[in-house]
């Protein structure tokens, strides 16, 4: 008898578990729980992420550097730019040919060549005169930049003495001076004088 009670609770059972017509099954009305990924996924994952960010950061440490390079070229110009004034502005007499020499070593292309072609009567005319000129920028700023070539504005102010004038002159200038970076300087490679 044991053994039919057995069965009979066993039945009991299984009629109150099944459901009756209608009633959705527990397994409809539970939510399901959704499984985390497998194992062997995370670590492509995490690769996936890591070369992501490598990439990432490797990608904006260049744009820094080009930034930090652009910036450096920019000042290069100007610098140049404004001592390619002050060496056209400041000349004397005594010295004309270091002056006309330090002019000749910062300039390059057509500027250069047209410059040293008129050095020999530049000089004359310096000396015969007993000119001193002493230029000051007093404000210089890029205008633009192409790749390694600029264009710098600047505003010089120019004393000067000759022979038989008691009284310093002073001038102001401003000048459009196209630079080029050549290897790891610059020089000036054209002036025009601003009216």
């Amino acid at each position: 008898m044991p053994d039919e009670q057995l069965a009979v609770a066993a039945a009991e059972i299984t009629v109150a578990a099944a459901p009756e017509s209608g009633e959705p099954t527990a397994d409809a009305t539970t939510p399901r729980r959704l499984r985390p990924p497998p194992p062997r996924l995370a670590p492509i994952v995490g690769l996936v992420l890591v070369l992501t960010l490598v990439g990432l950061s490797g990608w904006l440490g260049f744009k820094a550097y080009q930034l930090r390079e652009a910036q450096h070229v920019r000042a290069l110009l100007v610098q140049v730019g404004k001592q390619g004034a002050v060496n056209l502005t400041t000349i004397d007499y005594r010295n004309a040919e270091a002056d006309v020499q330090r002019i000749l070593d910062s300039s390059t292309g057509q500027f250069r060549e047209e410059f040293a072609q008129r050095s020999e009567p530049f000089v004359e005319v310096v000396k015969k005169a007993q000119s001193t000129s002493s230029g000051t920028v007093t404000e210089a700023g890029l205008e633009s930049v192409s790749g390694q070539e600029g264009r710098v504005l600047v505003a010089v102010t120019v004393k000067t003495v000759n022979r038989g004038v008691p009284d310093e002159q002073s001038r102001y200038w401003r000048m459009r001076m196209t630079v080029i970076k050549e290897g790891d300087g610059a020089k000036v490679a054209k002036v025009d004088f601003v009216p």
